[in-house]
């Protein structure tokens, strides 16, 4: 479930969405996890894609229309596509466009 992924409520706005993206992707950043980066890529992956649907007005209605889908969201899923039409983008890409860096530990 993308909304418990973020730990938003179903009713989120956008900003709510945007600012709960913002606090995990930093939480689970690879980089800022060296001591565990292969939970840390899986976490930061599944908040990337949570996200990716959760701020598209479309994807998120049609999400929202069948209470999530079996098996799409099971992480990971990389440019494989999804339900929704279109493939999912690689979270680092969806992390560097939203902080405008690739960085972690950049003072925003």
């Amino acid at each position: 479930d993308y909304y418990k992924t973020l730990g938003i409520d179903k009713k989120a706005t956008k900003k709510e969405v945007k600012a709960a993206y913002r606090t995990l992707a930093l939480k689970w950043h690879p980089d800022k996890n060296p001591d565990d980066r292969a939970a840390a890529e899986q976490k930061f992956r599944e908040v990337a894609e949570a996200y990716e649907v959760l701020s598209d007005d479309e994807q998120r209605r049609q999400y929202d229309s069948v209470g999530g889908i079996p098996g799409f969201g099971g992480g990971g899923r990389g440019g494989r596509g999804g339900p929704f039409g279109g493939g999912f983008r690689n979270a680092d890409d969806i992390f560097k466009d939203f902080f405008g860096t690739s960085d972690p530990f950049a003072d925003f």
